[in-house]
């Protein structure tokens, strides 16, 4: 009895839509069905591949959240992640701001469901770290960490130390925030301010970090915060360097390597080192001018989920069959 080639009868429909109602809705067995039936278990799983061949049944997935299930899992796939959560594709054609709304939206439900009472959460400084913060509606009592000082001329609702504030609002948690811009002009100035008490304190928690979001960025205008924060001449020298992503402040080549630049030493951030030792990295990354750094980025190892857009995660997995990453354990 195959139905998946032509037309079906009445009757063999009936039959074939009852026995998927056995299985699929009131969980029968398939010796059960057989019993039932008079027919054998292999009888009963040839008629629930011919019910789904067919058409007559179909598969569908009501998840809790506007995701694309087939992107997602063929990212995690491709760069072996804890988990990979991409934007369904409805999302592509707007605005980038009601994008990084979702994206935000996404990780702020994330965090509510994997946050315990046992974690120090880090936050690096993003739109889209802000956004989440936005959406947050409860979060265990843990410390959040500020992991990276604020770009000068952005309004306070977008700085970072407003974000930790958020958040501790939300969770009663600790605040350990960095009251610092993240470019400074020179090493000394630096050095001056990563040597102030509350810098220190919050310098001193990195090490602690079980959780952290972070914001990928890509080295081009109007992609990264550290990037539109420099001149051009830096900007150049360090695009020469090789750099491709970036993330709180910390610069990746196109094969996730720590870039080492004159730019480390005038930013108030985490470090490569102390970001690469946290146990739970969850990466912001999004759009398609993004794809080659989120491909950098994951390439490090260093993140262990990634929440995107249907319009990276397009690029993103036709640059992993082109060059598949080298994943843990191989």
């Amino acid at each position: 009895m195959s139905m998946s080639k032509k037309q079906s009868s009445l009757t063999e429909a009936m039959l074939l839509a009852t026995v998927a109602r056995r299985f699929y809705v009131q969980g029968r067995s398939k010796l059960e069905i057989a019993d039932e039936f008079d027919v054998s278990r292999f009888k009963v799983a040839r008629m629930l591949d011919t019910a789904m061949e067919s058409g007559l049944v179909r598969v569908e997935f009501a998840l809790p959240a506007p995701v694309d299930l087939t992107l997602s899992d063929e990212v995690r796939s491709a760069y072996g992640l804890d988990r990979a959560l991409v934007l369904e594709r409805s999302t592509e054609r707007e605005p980038k701001e009601v994008v990084r709304a979702r994206i935000g939206a996404l990780a702020a439900r994330l965090l509510e469901e994997i946050v315990t009472t046992d974690d120090i959460l880090g936050l690096s400084w993003a739109r889209s770290v802000n956004a989440l913060t936005e959406a947050i509606r409860t979060l265990a009592r843990c410390p959040v960490v500020q992991l990276c000082g604020v770009q000068a001329g952005m309004d306070m609702r977008g700085r970072s130390v407003e974000t930790v504030s958020r958040v501790t609002a939300v969770s009663g948690g600790d605040a350990y925030p960095i009251f610092g811009p993240l470019v400074l002009p020179d090493r000394r100035t630096t050095e001056t301010l990563r040597r102030q008490p509350g810098i220190v304190e919050t310098f001193g928690q990195f090490r602690n970090l079980t959780k952290a979001v972070v914001s990928i960025g890509a080295w081009q205008p109007g992609e990264s915060t550290v990037y539109d924060a420099l001149d051009e001449a830096e900007r150049a020298a360090i695009a020469a360097r090789g750099a491709t992503a970036e993330v709180a402040a910390r610069l990746f080549d196109a094969s996730g390597n720590a870039l080492s630049t004159g730019l480390a030493h005038h930013v108030l951030a985490i470090s490569h080192e102390e970001l690469m030792a946290v146990p739970e990295v969850i990466a912001l990354g999004y759009s398609k001018p993004k794809a080659s750094a989120v491909d950098a980025v994951l390439r490090s190892g260093m993140v262990s989920t990634l929440i995107t857009d249907a319009a990276a995660a397009v690029p993103l997995l036709a640059l992993a069959a082109k060059n598949p990453p080298v994943l843990p354990g191989r």
